[in-house]
């Protein structure tokens, strides 16, 4: 049985958010379906000032920008957000495939450039480069932990535990399956006596319900 008291919260899993800059209707719209089935999330803009108010008003984590789009090309837009000290990787998809036209990309501001026409998957390459540091969470055995802010939810309920059990079960759940030493789980106890962190720990498998071992003298693990 789990006995965390979990706060009524229910959470939507955190996407990485991304912002489409693209006129071409069919393009953009595969472009978007796509990436949603990849588990991102997208919002399209089909011109520049539209782009613009979209990244005022939300947070994104990357850009996919066009060059030629309606009201603000795609290259001011990148140059506006840089001069506004909004540095969110950019790579911009574009048909205009000249040394000239790569090189004012990169001016702009780009991080990347892909000449249309492109397969999807190569797309999909890139964006994981650009965004693999964004990996926010780390799931295991139904417990999910939020490795920014190391909140830990269970079935996507947050949960509620004492701070010194919080910061054992976020190692213990960073570390996992490999052993966490028992020196890196004293770190939160105000006492060098083991017995306060073997008491820690069996009130921390009673409310979890997992099963976490002792290599005696050595550390702990989760199974």
């Amino acid at each position: 049985m789990h006995l965390i008291i979990c706060s009524t919260y229910s959470l939507v899993w955190i996407l990485i958010k991304i912002l489409l800059l693209e006129d071409d209707a069919n393009l953009g719209a595969s472009l978007q379906r796509y990436l949603v089935s990849q588990s991102y999330e997208v919002d399209w803009a089909k011109e520049g000032e539209e782009a613009i108010d979209l990244s005022y008003d939300t947070q994104y984590d990357l850009y996919l920008f066009d060059i030629n789009v309606p009201l603000v090309n795609g290259l001011d837009v990148l140059t506006g957000l840089r001069e506004a000290d909004d540095f969110t990787p950019t790579i911009i998809i574009s048909a205009q495939i000249d040394v000239e036209s790569v090189t004012q990309g990169f001016i702009a501001g780009a991080d990347d450039y892909v000449k249309k026409p492109f397969d999807p998957e190569e797309l999909l390459v890139r964006i994981k480069a650009k965004t693999a540091q964004l990996k926010k969470s780390i799931e295991i055995k139904g417990y999910r932990l939020v490795v920014d802010t190391e909140e830990i939810y269970y079935e996507n309920i947050l949960c509620q535990m004492g701070e010194i059990q919080q910061g054992i079960f976020v190692q213990l759940l960073r570390h996992y399956p490999d052993l966490v030493p028992k020196e890196k789980l004293m770190e939160y106890i105000d006492t060098d006596n083991n017995g306060a962190l073997r008491f820690h720990i069996a009130k921390l498998k009673k409310s979890t319900g997992l099963e976490i071992k002792s290599v005696r003298g050595v550390g702990y693990q989760i199974f």
